[in-house]
């Protein structure tokens, strides 16, 4: 008996855990296999504070085969599904064309950057939704930074110290507001550059920040970010972009050599591809997280359409919060399909979000009590290492060298930008095509 998981991320690592643990001694007897490209699971709400230097990032991306034993990892990209013979079809690392059986099947692929047709986006923008992303953000900030100092045109160097960030939600917000500590940190090291404005500008075609939480978490954000100095921006976005800058929906040129974009997200590729129901893009599920009529197929997390049960009509967010905890019932619920246990049906009970606005500050609703400042970012760095499933002390010491100490301000030189292309980027590599 072989079960099958499509991706390693909050879905599917979380419902191979949840799965292992519920067949206890049965599990001996079950093959769960993970598909995945990468080796590890990657926690993607720390990914703000890779790119900004404090947090290593290898603390983020857990291994696989390590914190999952009795778990088969086999690397590569789900690119079809054969419902009928129960066969997925991948790529493995080196593009290879391979093919696992499957007597049950969940799928999590997860999601990739929504990408919108604006005028030279695709070419000049850089998603945020991976390691490759953050690190090649991390090297490019750090890169315009040191070209900016050996510039001698003001318009150059201008255009090289303004940071462009699109989308107000959680990644775009936490990047704003980890930005200005970062570039200050590394223009102390640029004598020519005292006196140098740096500008990082937030923008989003929202009313407010951070739409999605209590307005009172989005006015502690906006409030914190305009304090540090960046141009916050709402009902504003880009109307087209280009090598030397991008111009604003109200018509104002902005010069920059920095575009990161975190409008949103959308299902992987493959859930179109599968011949099955969708509902905006997302797998037709029951709230037991089953496939109509494919009683050997799961769905969940950001690939799947999922009842909210607490809002009738209405489908689950695509939020890491969601996934996790669907991923742990499709592990559950796959296990009542093999004679462990009984099914049962989604239902979320929202406990509140927390937002990392870093420097003492943050904005969270614990248990929908709402926080700011230190306080909020304490929360904030507990729900974070108690969310973590490896790597946790590893974690801490990162933030107490961080407080204590100087940031890590080189180029590692480890990603090109032709790597992370912004049209296929994804939460773990660019999907073979």
């Amino acid at each position: 008996m072989r079960v099958v998981i499509d991706g390693g991320g909050f879905a599917g690592y979380h419902a191979a855990k949840s799965l292992l643990r519920t067949l206890g001694d049965r599990a001996e007897t079950v093959e769960i296999v993970v598909l995945n490209p990468t080796d590890y699971f990657l926690y993607l709400p720390l990914l703000p504070e890779v790119a900004a230097g404090t947090v290593d990032p290898r603390h983020v991306s857990v291994s696989i085969p390590d914190t999952l034993r009795g778990v088969r990892l086999v690397l590569g990209t789900a690119e079809s599904v054969d419902f009928d013979a129960r066969e997925v079809g991948y790529a493995d690392p080196e593009g290879q064309a391979r093919k696992i059986g499957y007597d049950r099947l969940v799928l999590a692929a997860g999601s990739v950057t929504k990408l919108l047709p604006i005028p030279g986006v695709a070419e000049h923008a850089h998603g945020f939704r991976g390691l490759p992303e953050a690190l090649y953000l991390r090297d490019h900030v750090t890169r315009q930074i040191e070209l900016a100092a050996a510039a001698d045109d003001p318009a150059e160097r201008a255009a090289r110290c303004t940071f462009v960030v699109v989308g107000a939600g959680y990644t775009g917000t936490e990047i704003a507001a980890q930005g200005p500590a970062f570039t200050a940190a590394l223009a102390r090291r640029h004598p020519e550059l005292a006196g140098q404005p740096i500008r990082w500008l937030l923008l989003d075609i929202a009313d407010r920040m951070l739409p999605e939480l209590d307005p009172r978490l989005g006015t502690t954000a906006d409030r914190v970010l305009r304090d540090r100095g960046v141009e916050v921006r709402m009902k504003t976005s880009v109307d087209r972009a280009d090598a030397d800058g991008v111009t604003l929906t109200t018509g104002d040129p902005v010069p920059t050599r920095t575009l990161v974009w975190c409008v949103g997200v959308r299902p992987d590729p493959l859930v179109a591809d599968l011949g099955l129901e969708t509902v905006k893009g997302r797998l037709v599920v029951t709230p037991e997280l089953a496939v109509p009529g494919r009683d050997d197929v799961f769905a969940c997390g950001d690939a799947a359409a999922v009842p909210d049960l607490t809002r009738p009509g209405e489908t689950t967010p695509m939020t890491a919060q969601h996934a996790q905890r669907q991923g742990k019932l499709a592990g559950r619920n796959v296990a009542a399909s093999l004679g462990v246990g009984r099914p049962r049906r989604y239902r979320h009970h929202d406990l509140g979000f927390a937002v990392d606005l870093g420097a003492r500050a943050g904005a969270a609703n614990p248990l929908h009590f709402p926080l700011s400042g230190l306080p909020a970012r304490l929360v904030t760095r507990a729900y974070h290492l108690w969310s973590l499933p490896g790597n946790r002390v590893r974690t801490a010491v990162d933030w107490a060298f961080a407080a204590t100490g100087r940031r890590q301000t080189v180029q590692l030189g480890l990603v090109r930008s032709g790597a992370v292309p912004l049209d296929t980027a994804s939460p773990e590599l660019p999907r073979p095509r």
